[in-house]
């Protein structure tokens, strides 16, 4: 793989928030950018408008996406959703590409992190989709490296 140097989205997909984080144009380090609300009924599809105004505002080379799986490496249950809903991103943000990438314990290890830096269960919420995000996206920079 040919490193192509440039912003990249990573996006923890859940059932009710999405988590956004972004990295350096070198690929060095993932931060944490924003928790979008998933959409349904008369709001369906704000979510992924938001994701690809993102795109655009990052001018982001390519969006990194967790796939579940589950600790034997095989895809969960979870994940033909993710997949579906990636199918929708793609859509929106074409010619960008998306690669999904292991999430393997990303929200776990995000929620114990939280946890140990005193943050509370309460406000961990509105913000543990992000840490999940930019564990996601570091995990896949030092993939790629």
């Amino acid at each position: 793989m040919t490193w192509v140097r440039g912003r990249r989205l990573g996006i923890d997909v859940g059932t009710v928030r999405i988590g956004i984080a972004v990295c350096d144009p070198d690929g060095i380090l993932a931060t944490p950018v924003e928790t979008v609300s998933r959409s349904r009924g008369k709001t369906r599809g704000s979510d992924l408008d938001r994701i690809a105004e993102l795109v655009d505002e990052y001018e982001a080379v390519a969006v990194i996406v967790g796939l579940p799986r589950n600790l034997a490496g095989e895809e969960s249950f979870a994940a033909d959703a993710v997949r579906a809903f990636g199918t929708e991103i793609e859509a929106r943000i074409s010619p960008v590409p998306l690669e999904y990438f292991d999430e393997r314990m990303t929200t776990a290890s995000a929620s114990r992190a939280l946890r140990s830096a005193g943050v509370s269960a309460k406000s961990a919420r509105s913000v543990i989709d992000q840490a999940a995000a930019v564990a996601i996206l570091q995990g896949w920079l030092d993939f790629a490296r």
